[in-house]
């Protein structure tokens, strides 16, 4: 089959490079799905640089989440059949295990899930870790009371457009951040109360005035970077931040002190975390919440299989929602 290939974990996604490998047989609990629409995802670029904890064998076989067909299945799967429609939750298919960059992927069945009925293969093959991540920044303090006021970061991203559909969802009120006018017109007919700037290094005090007597209760992070410290200044008594990425770099000259008066909590948001039981079970509850709003999933853009690394470029220029890499749907009739 090809593959698009890296070599080592150290040189990045510059020496990504279409190759042919084997196809890959089912394992025991396992089905090889050829894979229709896979998408890009920051995780990726981070593993292919050294910055990830995984050691795969290499050539490696970069993708996470993708959406296809069962053509081939383990003697001890009765669950499923070739012919089937899937789409990938979170494993370790793109991490410890060759990903969906390819035409074909073996997958545990514990893995996989069916194709929402409503949405299309690209939404499928983009939707499952970045709303899976959104869900585990959004739960992992304990439930919020209705109209918590939440903060999220990088909200054009694919993280950020799935935090702000499901707090939406969830009943809270929704300030998001957004460097683009555009992008902050787009999030608000996406859910979001309050738009805000970034760039202006008055934001957090325009968050205040907006909130009036009402502060953050809690804080979805994607960037990192000089605004970490803006958030902790728009955080109220016992206010929590879910650090999911780090976009724009580590925090520069952050004091601890910052966090003991008002006793705020920082806590990292790793989606890996999840056993396949609980992805499946955070997964459900995703898909009620979107059932609920009628909240769909976002595609910015689609590219062909043999311009992945043109894909990488436009995740590294700020879409708005995901990237989709298709590899075969178009030839085969779509998913």
């Amino acid at each position: 089959m090809k593959a698009w290939l890296i070599d080592d974990t150290k040189s990045g996604i510059e020496q990504l490079r279409i190759g042919t490998v084997m196809d890959p047989e089912p394992g025991s609990g396992e089905v090889v799905v050829k894979v229709h629409y896979a998408s890009l995802n920051p995780a990726d670029r981070y593993l292919s640089m050294g910055q990830y904890p995984a050691k795969p064998s290499l050539p490696h076989i970069l993708g996470r989440d993708g959406v296809g067909e069962v053509v081939a299945v383990a003697t001890d799967v009765k669950s499923l059949k070739v012919g089937d429609r899937v789409l990938l939750l979170r494993s370790e298919i793109g991490v410890s295990k060759p990903g969906t960059f390819a035409e074909l992927v073996s997958v545990p069945v514990e893995s996989l899930a069916p194709v929402p009925p409503k949405w299309s293969p690209e939404q499928s093959a983009g939707a499952p870790l970045v709303y899976l991540t959104a869900y585990q920044a959004l739960t992992t303090w304990g439930k919020l009371p209705p109209h918590s006021v939440v903060l999220i970061t990088g909200a054009s991203g694919g993280v950020g457009v799935a935090s702000v559909q499901l707090a939406e969802a969830m009943g809270f009120d929704v300030v998001a951040l957004s460097r683009s006018a555009n992008k902050r017109e787009k999030l608000e007919r996406l859910g979001a109360d309050h738009t805000i700037d970034p760039t202006d290094p008055a934001w957090p005090k325009t968050v205040k005035q907006i909130l009036g007597h009402r502060r953050v209760e809690l804080a979805v992070d994607n960037i990192g970077g000089e605004s970490f410290k803006g958030i902790v200044e728009t955080l109220g008594e016992n206010g929590r931040i879910s650090c999911v990425g780090q976009l724009a770099g580590p925090v520069p000259n952050f004091s601890p002190a910052t966090l003991f008066f008002r006793r705020l909590r920082v806590g990292g948001v790793a989606v890996g975390a999840y056993t396949p039981a609980e992805s499946q079970e955070a997964w459900k509850a995703v898909l009620e919440l979107l059932e609920k709003s009628g909240a769909e999933p976002l595609v910015d853009e689609v590219f062909p299989f043999e311009q992945l690394p043109k894909a990488f470029a436009k995740l590294a220029a700020g879409p708005m929602g995901k990237v989709v890499l298709e590899i075969e749907a178009r030839r085969h009739g779509g998913a």
